[in-house]
């Protein structure tokens, strides 16, 4: 049988099972503990003898079958629905490091991100050696015997850099080590990252595919391609082979950190998901047209987006993802004019999440970026006149009236 389209998978697979009442989808499970007839099998559960919901900071049912949709949409192995984005990174990492070892992680990233491998993880004896995406040589060389794993985005944000998968992914194969992608701002519709040779992947689910920033939540999918053996910080669990990475994550990192996934946001995100495909499609055109026009405008000094064929990564993306993604970085010729054009916005947001059904605005050095040093928002190619916009489904040429009005004498 021909393979199922990606909208058709999303609202079908995988099955589910037959719910008692009928119902089309499944219920959601607000609650926080789980009965047992018995206190033999409420001790079976605990100890791993038996498959039960116990409690929702463990497993929950809702949040069970939204993180198998993800799983499937992704080809992967298993996923772990957690509470936010950032969620998904910390967890992720607190899975893989100890003390004394380190990652490398392209240098360009969200300011969150940044911070928590720059200000959290660095206390705790663990480094992060930051690279140019495209400088392939330097990342290899940044590899040594305590690397652990390879980070990158798949489209930077608000550098909008595209990373050449395949060539990352075989510097990691190479060195026995995981390449690991943020996949937020692409999702599974735009990127299929197991064909690339990404080992995990990650996204905040609040962005995209909450259908239209309804809820928070992030969620982690093992890929299934990756020996989890080479791994010291999971040699506890390198008795279960391929599930390793989940096993310790799941029985560790996951339930003791608390950064389970709510029942309801589950519910909330399983529907988002049924119409992605749809709302990325309207996104990316609105993205692909506003890009054009901005690039044409006098008061704008550049504009960074890899639907452009001037980019330097349009090939690139276009060859990797089936788009190319909702959001864009623009710069203005001063901060003043980006504070003026911002202000002069009047349907578009000032708002400073992506993904949302609306369109959104921000100024990047002084909101996501704030409190970090001049160096730092160097290295990470945010200057003081970038703008980010985050495409919505809205009609093109209300997008298009309201910027430009907003652009509207601007100085240069």
């Amino acid at each position: 049988m021909k393979p199922r389209g990606f909208t058709t998978r999303s609202i079908h697979e995988p099955a589910l099972g037959k719910d008692a009442h009928g119902a089309l989808r499944i219920p959601t499970y607000d609650t926080a503990a789980f009965g047992f007839a018995s206190a033999e099998d409420m001790a079976d559960s605990f100890s791993g003898r038996r498959a039960a919901h116990a409690y929702t900071r463990i497993s929950n049912p809702t949040v069970d079958a939204f993180e198998r949709k993800i799983a499937a949409l992704e080809s992967g192995l298993a996923a772990v629905g957690v509470a936010s984005g950032m969620a998904a990174i910390s967890a992720t990492f607190l899975n893989l490091l100890a003390a004394g070892e380190n990652i490398v992680s392209t240098a360009s990233l969200f300011g969150g991100t940044y911070t928590f491998f720059q200000k959290i993880l660095t206390p705790f004896g663990v480094e992060t050696r930051f690279v140019p995406a495209d400088d392939l040589a330097a990342m290899e060389a940044a590899i040594d015997g305590k690397t652990r794993a390879i980070f990158t985005e798949t489209i930077s944000n608000p550098g909008m850099i595209v990373p050449d998968f395949a060539a990352i992914s075989a510097i990691a194969r190479r060195h026995r080590i995981p390449l690991i992608a943020d996949s937020t701002v692409t999702t599974p519709y735009l990127f299929s990252a197991r064909d690339f040779g990404v080992n995990v992947v990650l996204h905040s689910t609040t962005k995209y595919i909450s259908g239209g920033a309804t809820s928070m939540g992030g969620i982690i999918v093992d890929l299934g391609n990756f020996d989890w053996s080479q791994i010291p910080a999971l040699k506890d669990y390198h008795r279960f082979r391929d599930m390793a990475f989940l096993a310790r994550l799941r029985k560790e990192i996951y339930r003791e950190t608390g950064s389970c996934l709510a029942p309801h946001n589950a519910y909330l995100q399983t529907l988002g998901l049924e119409t992605l495909a749809l709302r990325m499609e309207r996104i990316g055109m609105n993205a692909n047209g506003l890009a054009a026009f901005l690039s044409a405008h006098r008061a704008v000094k550049s504009v960074q987006y890899p639907g452009l064929a001037l980019s330097p990564f349009h090939d690139l993306a276009k060859r990797q993802f089936r788009g190319f993604g909702g959001i864009l970085s623009l710069n203005l010729f001063s901060p003043q004019a980006c504070f003026r054009f911002l202000n002069g916005l009047s349907l578009i947001s000032r708002a400073s999440n992506l993904g949302d059904n609306k369109t959104l605005a921000l100024h990047a050095a002084s909101t996501i970026f704030a409190g970090l040093t001049n160096a730092e928002l160097k290295r990470l190619g945010v200057d003081d006149t970038l703008i980010r916009i985050s495409f919505g489904i809205e009609d093109s040429e209300d997008l298009r009236e309201d910027i430009a009005q907003a652009l509207e004498g601007i100085e240069i």
